[in-house]
């Protein structure tokens, strides 16, 4: 504690020596993290990717469930994350990664429409899942593989209109791809 009059001398630090602080205090808050996080792009491997994005969805997606059929807040920044996270999968190759994310954030998301009053959320979620399906009509994967993951997440929404247009148009060209 400083006391009136008293003059105290900092140490300088590096850039990097104050954003590792910074990122070590935020692990203890989750928002501070996230806000770091979009603000320097902090890099991590795809495994820590994947743990930060499934807390996340988990942070997204949660509700009080006193609030059912009510339009109930929810985590705007933690959507955004899982958002940034996905892009990230992708753009590191990670597409598989990224696809069984979408399936839990399918899973999860379309939980909370349905408990919601409105569904005011759904733009948010689809956003997230965009970012992946885009990136899968670009891909070298199986079309199986892809075919069954468009099943999956079909299967999953409790909706039954969270990118359902775009999953269909995407399972339709890789069935018409298929039959060529």
């Amino acid at each position: 504690m400083l006391r009136r009059g008293s003059t105290r001398r900092w140490r300088w630090r590096t850039k990097k020596e104050l954003i590792d602080v910074l990122v070590e205090l935020a692990r203890d808050d989750r928002n501070v993290l996230r806000q770091l996080d979009a603000r320097f792009e902090l890099e991590a491997p795809p495994q820590e990717l994947a743990v930060a994005t499934r807390q996340a969805i988990a942070d997204a997606t949660d509700f009080d469930e006193r609030d059912i059929n009510r339009n109930f807040s929810y985590d705007y920044a933690a959507y955004d994350a899982v958002k940034r996270n996905l892009s990230r999968l992708v753009s590191l190759g990670q597409l598989r990664l990224a696809m069984e994310l979408s399936l839990e954030l399918m899973d999860q998301g379309s939980y909370q429409v349905a408990m919601s009053d409105e569904g005011l959320m759904t733009d948010d979620i689809e956003e997230c899942l965009k970012v992946v399906i885009q990136a899968l009509r670009k891909c070298d994967l199986p079309a199986s593989e892809l075919l069954a993951w468009c099943r999956g997440m079909l299967k999953k929404d409790r909706v039954g209109f969270i990118c359902e247009e775009q999953l269909k148009a995407l399972q339709a060209d890789l069935e018409a791809s298929g039959s060529k």
